[in-house]
């Protein structure tokens, strides 16, 4: 008989884990532990003696995130130091492999593999930071490439061969000779933009049948007991929860497991960022009104209100600059800078010229914010007086703009220094042949809720379904497998779109025409939008100018400390400090 199919008459019997290893300390007193880059994970159950683990615990590098996991006797370790231990709140699922059954994952729209280049490790490092996860050097995934221990497993999206997914197993007979003869995975990550449904089960699945190939006996995760959908999507592919507890050090990385919901926890993503980054060093924060944002923040004696990224250094007649798109315009241009050609919207005659003129046009409210009312790339007259309707509903003066073809980038400038950009790129959805355009748009959305804190959502409503008409699509239809369509036309995060970080690749002109747009509407904090050919190109068009940008879901760059530096410079550390010279 193989080594799998005596691992699934074994465990078949099984009715709960065994735990036999667990149950006698010091026959496998070996002290296993692996590191995996991100830290370090403790094989707790090879430990005879609870104080030493401790010690091992509290030996913890800094900007790591040390995990103790298969602890027998959790409370007993904890009384060891609890001033710097704690039981992390996360539940241990399992998938017994005997049960398992190999599924067959399309190659079509996403492939899935293992690591194969310098270059996989750097875009893993990349989706440990869009998802906010501990980083690891991308040296140490290669120089670990062909460990026994470790396996590292990448999503690529299939046409454009760009890494959308990753996951870790640790083989826990390579690393310890296990005599259960388990695995685990770790560090789950799924591009928050990619289009294709199922890459996280994709990946799961994958692992679940590698470690399978090596006639493992199961397969550990360890998730947080309020993260539903990932539980929801575990048990679906069959894992069951197991009474095994997990133990992590007090440390910056861990504060939000261990420590109280913050009175701000109902703020939104924009403003928690702020909020978080305060209190990191020291600043008192007060919310007003969770709910549109308000908190002041306070420190020395010096008290600041502020709505999000708005506070009290930014003027009424600056934001009254931003709050009209054509006042925006004009202020622009009357600097020097480029912006493109508008006209009010209401006198049917200067309407249609426009369009004759330009062919195609831009419809907006001349006041709003988060892409509400937008709607891109009209070409017909009909279709104008619709979007200038939904427009109104918004706000009731329309301007109508010239289209300008190009990227769309989003700079964020603070204290006239250029922080963080961004291309903005519209939602778009990718085709698997099975689910309907409605139902892809509902998988993607969610997904973007999920790694946006709720603040990035695709509306279906009548631009969405003007979008979808422009290519030949309604909601209900099931479009072949592999076409990729575009749902909406404007690359607001709040519709949908997503953030792809450039900073590094800014030209010097683009750069400079950011910073004199800032100097221009004399505003200490701005978003503001550009159409570029290229970000490292020299051509530009600035659409927009934005007195609250969203400073999340920028990583990595700083925003927020940035931010806190421009309102309470006395904080500013020595660390910072070092960031702002190689900025």
């Amino acid at each position: 008989m193989s080594s799998e199919g005596r691992a699934s008459s074994r465990l078949e019997r099984r009715s709960a884990p065994s735990l036999r290893n667990w149950e006698k300390p010091g026959e496998n007193a070996h002290e296993a532990v692996v590191d995996c880059g991100w830290g370090r994970l403790i094989f707790a159950h090879t430990f005879s003696d609870n104080k030493r683990l401790a010690a091992v615990l509290a030996d913890e590098r800094a900007d790591a995130r040390d995990i103790a996991f298969y602890l027998r006797d959790p409370h007993v370790v904890l009384a060891q130091a609890p001033q710097s231990l704690f039981l992390d709140p996360s539940h241990t699922y399992r998938l017994w492999l005997g049960n398992w059954r190999p599924g067959r994952v399309s190659q079509r729209t996403t492939i899935i593999r293992k690591l194969r280049s310098k270059a996989d490790a750097e875009a893993i490092n990349r989706l440990y930071a869009s998802r906010q996860m501990v980083l690891v050097p991308p040296e140490f995934v290669w120089d670990n490439r062909k460990s026994k221990s470790i396996s590292y497993i990448v999503a690529e999206d299939a046409q454009s061969g760009e890494i959308i997914g990753t996951v870790t197993g640790v083989d826990h007979t390579g690393a310890f000779e296990d005599p259960e003869n388990g695995s685990s995975l770790w560090c789950l990550a799924v591009d928050p933009r990619a289009t294709q449904p199922g890459i996280g089960r994709a990946l799961v699945a994958y692992l679940a049948d590698h470690f399978l190939a090596r006639g493992r006996s199961f397969m550990d995760l360890s998730v947080l007991h309020d993260n539903m959908p990932a539980i929801a999507l575990y048990e679906r592919m069959g894992f069951q929860r197991v009474p095994v507890f997990t133990l992590k050090t007090k440390n910056p990385i861990n504060e939000k497991l261990y420590t109280a919901p913050a009175p701000a926890s109902d703020l939104n993503a924009y403003a928690r960022i702020i909020v978080d980054e305060a209190r990191r060093r020291g600043i008192a924060v007060d919310v007003h009104d969770a709910a549109e944002g308000y908190f002041s923040l306070g420190f020395g004696g010096r008290s600041i209100m502020c709505r999000e990224s708005l506070t009290e250094l930014t003027s009424a007649i600056a934001m009254s600059r931003c709050d009209n798109k054509m006042v925006t315009s004009h202020v622009m241009r009357s600097a020097g800078l480029y912006t493109p050609e508008h006209v009010r919207a209401g006198d049917e005659q200067a309407e249609r010229a426009f369009l004759k003129l330009h062919r195609k046009v831009v419809v907006k409210p001349v006041r709003g914010e988060q892409g509400h009312g937008i709607s891109v790339g009209i070409s017909s007259y009909r279709d104008l007086q619709r979007a200038i309707r939904e427009a109104q509903r918004t706000g009731v003066d329309v301007m109508i703009e010239q289209m300008v073809e190009g990227e769309d980038l989003r700079v964020v400038v603070i204290d006239f220094q250029v922080v963080a950009a961004a291309v903005r790129r519209p939602p778009e959805i990718l085709c698997d042949g099975e689910h309907t355009v409605a139902e892809l748009i509902e998988k993607h959305s969610r997904r973007r809720a999920a790694a946006t804190a709720g603040e990035s959502r695709i509306p279906i409503d009548g631009e969405t379904r003007r979008v979808l008409r422009a290519q030949d699509c309604r909601l209900e239809d099931v479009p072949e497998r592999g076409r990729t369509l575009h749902v909406r036309k404007t690359a607001n995060l709040h519709t949908g779109g997503t953030l792809h970080d450039v900073t590094d690749q800014l030209s010097p002109v683009l750069h400079d025409a950011a910073v004199e747009a800032a100097r221009a509407l004399d505003i200490p904090v701005v978003g503001l939008d550009m159409i570029v050919d290229s970000p490292s190109g020299n051509s530009y068009c600035i659409i927009e100018a934005n007195e609250r940008p969203g400073l999340a879901n920028h990583e990595p760059q700083p925003t927020a400390q940035r931010f806190i530096d421009l309102l309470f410079p006395q904080t500013v550390t020595s660390e910072h400090r070092r960031g702002r010279s190689r900025t």
